[in-house]
């Protein structure tokens, strides 16, 4: 990534960072008494990671960077619907998209308990799509939306974070609303089993 391209990444992840402060400013992660930009850098470092290597994906298969449109989810407690789970969680996503081919990859932490085992607590009525407890959804902000992907995770030493991933090939009605804000990440723990986090892709 060329300097002039890396500085406007920087700039957009602030700009949404400091959007979003709000959702994060009770996370254990960061100070309380944190300023603005001290909360900002380690967003931005994760979500830069993200996006990079979601942006690698599509350009080891030979997409053109020209077309790329970038997405950017940072995933809080405070997006969650219908109540606000008691949880000191964080976590971000970053897409990259070229045509109708998304790559997702992110990471979370600090979670309140473990994953959701669907295998051992399944939804009624089950379903098979369901593999992981991150998933890819379509709906409205406020509200909760169909199920739409698993991501697969990969957990980290505590097994309350980790990194998940994920790619897909988007049905007309999945990118118009990915254009439209209407696609979102969520995270299912057994504590909070409808959900302990979530984000909705915004374009970068």
């Amino acid at each position: 990534m060329n300097k002039a391209k890396r500085g406007l990444f920087n700039f957009l992840l602030g700009t949404i960072a400091c959007v979003l402060l709000i959702g994060l400013s009770t996370a254990p992660s960061f100070s309380r008494s944190a300023q603005p930009t001290q909360v900002q850098a380690p967003i931005n470092q994760h979500l830069m990671t993200d996006l990079q290597a979601a942006e690698s994906v599509l350009i080891a298969q030979g997409m053109s960077t020209s077309s790329m449109q970038l997405y950017a989810a940072i995933l809080t407690k405070n997006s969650v619907v219908a109540s606000t789970p008691s949880t000191f969680a964080t976590g971000v996503a970053g897409a990259a998209l070229v045509g109708d081919r998304l790559v997702v990859r992110g990471d979370f932490g600090q979670l309140s308990s473990a994953l959701r085992d669907y295998a051992t607590d399944p939804l009624n009525p089950p379903n098979p799509n369901i593999t992981s407890a991150v998933h890819i959804h379509r709906g409205e902000p406020n509200q909760n939306g169909p199920f739409q992907y698993a991501l697969t995770v990969t957990l980290n030493d505590t097994g309350m974070g980790g990194r998940f991933a994920g790619e897909y090939t988007l049905t007309a009605e999945q990118l118009q609303a990915l254009s439209e804000g209407k696609l979102y990440v969520d995270i299912h723990t057994k504590q909070n089993r409808a959900g302990e986090l979530r984000g909705i892709f915004r374009p970068l």
